[in-house]
C-alpha cells in the first residue's frame, strides 16, 4: 500500500518536515532504501549514513534534524514510531474466508465468520475457530482446541487437543502447542510415561516464533500471559506459568513447573530451571544459568566471557581448585586471630 508523509504522520501523531506530499510504499535501511521507502534513525551513531540517505522519509528524533536530506518524522523514540509505520505500510495478510478443498474439517467443528482453512489442514471435532482467523496449510487443530477471534497460524503449526489460543495471536510455522510434557516415573524395567492431562493456555495477543514448543500440563494447565512474546526455538515445559508481556528470546529453555512474572526478558538461550519463581521485571542476560528464584526484579547474570583457549582452561583449573583455597584461606586467617 502506498500513504503519503502527511497521512502517516498524522495517523501517529508526529510532526513532520518536509514535502508531505511524498508518497510511500515500503520501509528499508538508511543504506538501501529508495525514493518510495520510509526508514529511521535512533540517534548520533546514524548520522553519517542518514546524511547520505536516498530515502524518501526518515523517522528520527530532533537532535538529527538536520542531518536529514529527506522528509523528516520528528519521534522521541523512534523505533516504536517505526514500528508502527511498518505495520501500516506491510499490514498482515487478512484471512480470505474459506475452507481449501484438501483441507478437513470434521464435523463438530464449529467456525466464525471470515475464517479461512488452508491446503490439508484438519480441524478435528469439537475444535472451534474464532471469527477472521487464519489457520495456516498443513496445520493441525485438535479435538476441543479453540483458537480466537483474528489469530493466524502460519503452516505447520500443531495445536493438541483441549487447548486455547487468545485473540489476535501470532504463531509461526513448526510451533508445537500441548503436546506431552517430559513426564516419567522411574520403573524396574526403564521409565514409566506418566500422562500429560493439563491443557497449554494461551492469552491474547501473544506471539510465537517459529519451531518453538509450550508443552502442555502434566495436572493443571501451563499458561502463557496476554501479549506475551515468544523467539525461535523456545522451549516451554508442562505447568510454566508466564506472566503478561514478558520477553523471551530464542534458544531459551524454561524447564517444568517455573513461574515467570510479567514484563520480564529472557535473553537467547538462557536456561531456567524447574520450579523456580521469577517475579516481575526481572532481565535475565544471554547464555545465563537461573538455579535460584529471583526475587527482586533487576538484571541477572552468569557464566564467564570468551577468553582464548589457553587462559580459559588455566582459570577452568582454578576454578576446580576454589573450595580447597577458601578453607586454606580460612585457616590462615585463624592464625592471624
Amino acid at each position: 500500500m502506498a500513504i503519503s508523509v502527511a497521512q502517516l504522520a498524522e495517523t501517529l501523531g508526529l510532526d513532520y518536515r518536509g514535502d508531505g506530499a511524498r508518497p510511500l510504499t515500503r520501509v528499508a535501511t538508511l543504506d538501501d532504501a529508495d525514493g518510495n521507502s520510509l526508514s529511521f534513525a535512533t540517534d548520533g551513531r546514524y548520522r553519517e549514513v542518514l546524511r547520505a540517505t536516498a530515502a524518501a522519509a526518515v523517522i528520527a528524533p530532533a537532535e538529527l534534524a538536520d542531518d536529514a536530506p529527506c522528509a523528516l518524522l520528528l519521534a522521541a523514540d523512534a523505533h516504536r514510531a517505526y514500528a508502527r509505520a511498518a505495520k501500516l505500510l506491510h499490514p498482515p495478510r487478512a484471512a480470505r474466508p474459506g475452507i481449501h478443498p484438501s483441507a478437513v474439517v470434521e464435523p463438530g467443528a464449529v467456525l466464525g465468520e471470515g475464517v479461512e482453512i488452508a491446503a490439508q489442514a484438519v480441524i478435528e471435532a469439537g475444535a472451534l475457530i474464532g471469527a477472521g482467523a487464519l489457520i495456516g496449510a498443513g496445520c493441525f487443530v485438535g479435538a476441543g482446541s479453540r483458537i480466537g477471534a483474528g489469530s493466524r497460524l502460519h503452516s505447520r503449526v500443531s495445536v493438541y487437543h483441549d487447548c486455547r489460543i487468545g485473540r489476535n495471536c501470532l504463531i509461526q510455522s513448526g510451533v508445537v502447542i500441548g503436546g506431552d510434557g517430559f513426564g516419567y516415573a522411574a520403573d524396574e524395567d526403564g521409565w514409566l510415561h506418566v500422562p500429560q492431562v493439563g491443557r497449554a493456555l494461551i492469552g491474547d495477543g501473544v506471539e510465537i516464533g517459529a519451531n518453538s514448543t509450550i508443552d502442555r500440563g502434566a495436572i493443571g494447565d501451563t499458561v502463557i500471559g496476554d501479549g506475551v512474546i515468544i523467539d525461535n526455538q523456545v522451549h516451554v515445559a508442562h505447568n510454566v506459568r508466564i506472566g503478561e508481556h514478558t520477553a523471551i528470546a530464542g534458544c531459551v529453555g524454561i524447564a517444568g513447573s517455573a513461574v515467570i512474572g510479567a514484563r520480564c526478558t529472557i535473553a537467547g538461550a538462557a536456561v531456567v530451571l524447574g520450579h523456580l519463581e521469577l517475579v516481575d521485571d526481572v532481565h535475565v542476560t544471554a547464555m545465563s544459568l537461573v538455579s535460584h528464584s529471583l526475587r527482586q526484579p533487576g538484571r541477572y547474570s552468569s557464566g564467564t566471557p570468551l577468553e582464548d583457549n589457553r587462559s580459559w582452561r588455566r582459570n577452568s583449573v582454578r576454578f576446580k581448585q576454589l573450595d580447597q583455597l577458601a578453607r586454606r584461606l580460612g585457616r590462615l586467617e585463624k592464625r592471624r586471630q
